[in-house]
């Protein structure tokens, strides 16, 4: 079958699965008691890790998709730094101890517009009412365009030592397309200094299917980006949702690749990866084989959170800020999306809980068994039924439907086992689906992106 039949069969909107269920399938009025409940229920021994949520940007990209919006007085971004703080401070009173954290990943937004004294301060907090290891995993996502020498030095004292770039395209009429200027020279002198400061893993984001793009440009830029030495470089297809995101209706439609052109977009950055040595990891990640993503990949240790692939096995994370999500051992819990409601919220003395669900025994199966799909292209159903103590019959009845994609050379099924193929990895997000209990009953179709 050639790309354009597969893309005619399997190219559709399925979720990302950086959870399971997934976010649109969380219930409205959750309890904020529920919340502080499950907190104090934490075993002690169990490492967390947490998520800093800034909804903040210094500029506004048409193409993102994520929880922000422009603040250029220093006001507002102070006034939320202050909110962050009080709610570690009431998660870690309602958990009762310094719980040991082994991950920290700031993100947004752009976590680095808060001023530097700001981020100084919310990490001291964190040390201060959790037992960071000394070896935990501190993590932020940065603008390489608004990375100042105050912000960089705030970076060294908050002891961060992995950074992830927005790169997403170096071609300048794509920038000018998606109202983002950044040239190469600002990306590089951002790398070279985060290097300088000693951070050990640099991650780069890169996007596909933007305006204007052609498979040419996009390699050139997955070319040019390795030339920034790069630890690991995550590859996401632009997701197109202007009812949404009605910032993203200024992006023309007929600007847009379409699905096959996205497809050879991803193969042509694929093939520019790869043949550097770089290892595939999952969906949407590559990696250096000398670096922890790779490795874990090939033990099969890797796990998928909200923050996508991760080398991060603590089972609990704790979201702080407006919109984060947090997994608990019950289940996932949503802060408030608006800042002012957030705002309000924990000026209350109140958690900021506004969504969530419960996970059932059948949730967590199957929520084991996708994650395996995603992140190890590959799942034996009975052993994973059987590590949870459950039956796998309603999985099997499940994988019939995989009938077509192992006609398609897509996946290869070999007793219980499932195993997605090479030519299966870009659709390995449509393998998955197969397994999800609620995608067809949450008419919740539109809420998510392309599969390709």
């Amino acid at each position: 079958m050639n790309d354009a039949d597969l893309i005619a069969r399997y190219d559709g909107r399925v979720p990302r699965y950086t959870s399971y269920p997934t976010a649109p399938n969380f219930q409205a009025g959750f309890p904020q008691a529920r919340y502080g409940e499950w907190l104090a229920a934490l075993p002690e021994e169990v490492a967390l890790s947490l998520y800093l949520h800034v909804p903040f940007c210094d500029r506004l990209c048409l193409y993102c998709g994520c929880n922000t919006t422009v603040v250029r007085l220093d006001a507002p971004r102070r006034s939320y730094a202050k909110l962050l703080i009080a709610e570690l401070e009431m998660v870690a009173a309602r958990i009762g101890r310094r719980q040991r954290v082994s991950h920290v990943h700031w993100g947004g937004g752009t976590p680095t517009t808060l001023p530097a004294d700001c981020l100084v301060e919310i990490m001291a907090a964190a040390r201060r009412l959790f037992d960071l290891h000394d070896d935990a995993e501190v993590a932020i996502e940065i603008d390489p365009t608004s990375l100042d020498a105050g912000r960089l030095q705030a970076l060294r004292e908050m002891g961060v030592n992995r950074a992830s770039l927005g790169v997403q395209d170096l071609d300048e009429r794509v920038q000018d397309a998606i109202g983002r200027r950044q040239s190469y020279e600002i990306t590089k002198h951002c790398a070279d200094s985060l290097r300088g400061l000693g951070i050990d893993s640099l991650n780069l984001d890169l996007i596909y299917g933007l305006p204007l793009q052609t498979e040419e440009s996009v390699a050139l830029t997955a070319e040019k980006a390795l030339g920034l030495a790069p630890d690991r470089i995550a590859v996401f297809g632009y997701a197109h949702v202007p009812w949404m995101k009605k910032h993203q209706s200024l992006i023309k439609d007929e600007t847009l690749p379409g699905a096959l052109e996205r497809f050879h977009q991803r193969a042509a950055i694929d093939r520019v990866l790869t043949d550097a040595g770089f290892t595939a990891i999952g969906l949407d990640h590559y990696a250096h084989p000398d670096d922890a993503m790779a490795k874990a990949a090939g033990e099969e240790a890797l796990h998928r959170s909200f923050q996508g692939y991760t080398t991060d096995g603590a089972p609990v994370l704790l979201g702080i800020g407006a919109s984060s999500i947090g997994t608990l051992p019950q289940g996932y819990v949503q802060n408030q999306p608006s800042v002012p409601a957030y705002a309000k919220a924990i000026n209350a003395g109140e958690f900021a809980t506004v969504r969530g669900i419960a996970t059932t025994p059948e949730d967590e199966l199957r929520r084991a068994v996708i994650e395996q799909i995603m992140c190890h292209l590959s799942v034996d159903l009975d052993s994973v039924a059987a590590g949870l103590g459950q039956s796998a019959d309603a999985l099997h009845r499940n994988a019939e439907a995989l009938a077509r994609f192992a006609a398609d050379g897509l996946v290869v099924r070999d007793g219980t086992r499932i195993r997605v193929t090479e030519a299966g990895r870009p659709f390995v997000r449509n393998v998955a689906a197969v397994f999800d209990a609620y995608l067809d009953t949450a008419s919740t179709q539109l809420k998510h992106a392309q599969a390709v």
